[in-house]
């Protein structure tokens, strides 16, 4: 190298930093000091205004101290400054954060007395057992709330059942207290009365509770119906300020939901709407879309496992867009379909505040995906949780994955792709995203059941492992070879509590594309022809074996009309068909279950001699329009499916 080349590298200063740069790191101080994080959880996170100043505070003293090294080493390059300058900067930011807001502080001094207040204000009685109430018990729990002193503003009757005896016994009791009452939870209250008598106890309660000034109502786990939701008729039509309405698992069915949007006035202070596990459909998802349409303050909105299809998607979709201050979205587990996902697409795009989505197992597939994913992209929403399992999305919508991912790297905490089809492609392009500068705050990646190979699985795993505080990497139910199980977990020495266990990886994993031939085609018609002329339709179904989800079965089983089918009978291996009971009533669905035949014995038989046990069984079934099948299996090979 000859002299002026060395000059010129000896030229290169590291210190001072340009003031642009000093102004980077005040910025980095300030989102640090006003996002969560595990400290910031236990002493608290500065305003913006005190973090702005602290924040100014923090670079300045880490600048004096490294400058005043760069002064007794003038000849140095300004490595060692620059290094000072970041040490001093997080350790006075991490001080900072444990000393905790001002505000904080002044809380701290007032902790006894407003824990002391808050015992006085919160009457709960949802604790032990589970207690049936007769009208003794009844008075003997509730005396507290008879002394004319009393301060409770909070009341939860939930884990109890209340009988019409000691419905008597509260009535008068709750009407004394209902003009301080600000939140009520009756979830699962009534459990184990007959119908008519739990329509009565609801109904004696309502209107005991009738003119109350709520923010807080929960109805949950109660099996309202119609007739439950309009037994509550009084409660819900006098509540103007509602804030948080909880009608988790209550049969809310199509005249359900139309019932609440009836009923309640007004629901423009709205800030938590929860419907989890409800027999809505797309009718009932229409009702529910006028509530949506009137409450602009909606934060949080979970409407997952409710049976909702193309059209009641679409609906929801379009109303969902009008809560623009949308911190929370929870679809999950209904079939919306491509079309409902285009439709959702334009409604989050508006969104800014949106922090954890959750839309898996609603059929978007590649499209639906991929315009969803476009859309958070380019919102100015901080996202901190994203799932989309179990939609079908294929190498085609990796690149759209990966830049929604790079766009919000500095917010993202867990991300869930499980059960997909990404395979080694679509996973590396994903793992490209991760090995990004940035994701301090990701904690959790999920790609397990995505037909990954050695490849992908190493990528992501070198992606990730280094990741500071990440906790959980899930890639089980892949196709890795005993050795890329090994490569991921030697990545993973140092750290194996980070990683799921891989068990269940399936090292001669076969992949299976509905568009690839005429493979099954011979056996498809041999079937067909040994069916044909029987007293019913059948139809198989292949599934993938699932832990935590219901297979396809039980959600075509959940999406058919019984005006258009009639009488079915399921035969299955589906231990989710259990669930099918609860809906027989109203859907005339008679529920013909094989059994739990153990794997071992279906392994044995191939189609045909599967299609002749089922003929076999054909005459159980006379009178049935449609049978429906399905054939559950962690092992069996294409011939045997």
């Amino acid at each position: 190298m000859d002299s002026t080349a060395q000059n010129r590298v000896h030229s290169i200063k590291l210190w001072p930093p340009s003031q642009n740069t000093r102004q980077v790191l005040i910025d980095r101080i300030i989102n640090n000091l006003t996002s969560p994080s595990l400290l910031s959880r236990k002493c608290g996170i500065l305003t913006k205004e005190e973090a702005e100043e602290e924040a100014k505070r923090i670079e300045s003293l880490a600048f004096v101290t490294a400058n005043q090294l760069f002064e007794k080493e003038p000849d140095s390059d300004g490595a060692s400054s620059v290094q000072v300058y970041a040490k001093e900067s997080s350790t006075l930011m991490v001080e900072t954060v444990k000393r905790g807001p001002k505000i904080k502080q002044e809380e701290n001094q007032n902790q006894n007395q407003n824990e002391s207040q808050s015992h006085h204000t919160y009457f709960d009685i949802s604790g032990g057992d589970r207690a049936f109430l007769d009208a003794e018990k009844a008075q003997e729990l509730l005396k507290p709330l008879q002394d004319p002193q009393n301060k409770f503003t909070k009341i939860c009757f939930s884990n109890t059942s209340f009988g019409v005896d000691a419905a008597r016994v509260a009535v008068p009791i709750l009407t004394s207290v209902k003009h301080q009452l600000k939140e009520v939870n009756l979830s699962d209250f009534i459990a184990g009365r007959p119908e008519e008598e739990a329509l009565e106890v609801m109904s004696m309660f309502s209107k005991a509770l009738e003119g109350s000034n709520l923010r807080y109502l929960c109805l949950s786990n109660n099996a309202l119906g119609e007739k439950g939701v309009r037994a509550f008729s009084e409660l819900l039509s006098s509540q103007n300020t509602l804030e948080e309405l909880f009608l988790i698992n209550n049969g809310i069915s199509e005249e359900a939901a139309k019932a609440v949007c009836e009923l309640l006035p007004s629901t423009k202070t709205l800030k938590t709407l929860h419907f989890h596990n409800n027999m809505t459909g797309d009718e009932g998802a229409i009702a529910i879309s006028e509530i949506l349409k009137n409450s602009s303050l909606l934060q949080d909105f979970k409407c997952s496992s409710t049976r909702i299809g193309s059209e009641g998607g679409v609906a929801l979709s379009n109303a969902i867009s009008k809560c623009t201050l949308l911190e929370i979205l929870d679809l999950r587990d209904n079939m919306f379909g491509v079309e409902a996902g285009l439709a959702l697409s334009k409604g989050i795009s508006v969104f800014s505040n949106l922090t954890e989505i959750y839309l898996s197992y609603l059929n978007l597939e590649d499209e639906g995906a991929t315009v969803i994913v476009n859309a958070l992209n380019n919102s100015g929403s901080k996202i901190q949780v994203l799932e989309m399992a179990g939609n079908d999305i294929k190498v085609k919508s990796a690149s759209s994955i990966a830049a929604f991912l790079k766009s919000k790297k500095d917010s993202l905490t867990k991300v869930n792709l499980s059960e997909n089809e990404l395979k080694d492609e679509g996973t590396i392009v994903i793992s490209k995203a991760f090995e990004e500068e940035g994701f301090l705050r990701l904690t959790e990646v999920d790609l397990s059941s995505n037909q990954i190979r050695r490849a992908g699985a190493r990528v992501l795993a070198q992606a990730v492992v280094g990741k500071l505080g990440f906790k959980l990497l899930n890639i089980d139910g892949n196709f890795l070879s005993d050795e890329g199980v090994e490569d991921v977990k030697e990545i993973f020495k140092n750290s194996p509590h980070l990683l799921v266990s891989l068990d269940e990886n399936d090292p001669e994993g076969e992949e299976y594309d509905d568009d690839d031939g005429n493979g099954d085609d011979d056996d498809d018609d041999e079937l067909e022809s040994r069916l044909k002329g029987s007293i019913f339709t059948y139809i198989l179904h292949r599934v993938t074996y699932r832990r935590s989800a219901p297979s396809p079965i039980f959600r075509t089983i959940c999406n058919l009309s019984p005006i258009e089918w009639g009488r079915i009978a399921v035969t299955s291996f589906d231990i989710h068909l259990h669930r099918v009971q609860f809906i027989s009533s109203s859907w005339l669905l008679t529920v013909k279950v094989f059994g739990f035949k153990p794997f071992s014995k279906i392994e044995e038989k191939n189609t045909m001699e599967f299609a002749e046990d089922i003929m076999k069984e054909a005459y159980g079934y006379n009178g049935f329009n449609l049978i429906i099948g399905d054939l559950m299996s962690m092992n069996m090979g294409e011939d045997q499916i």
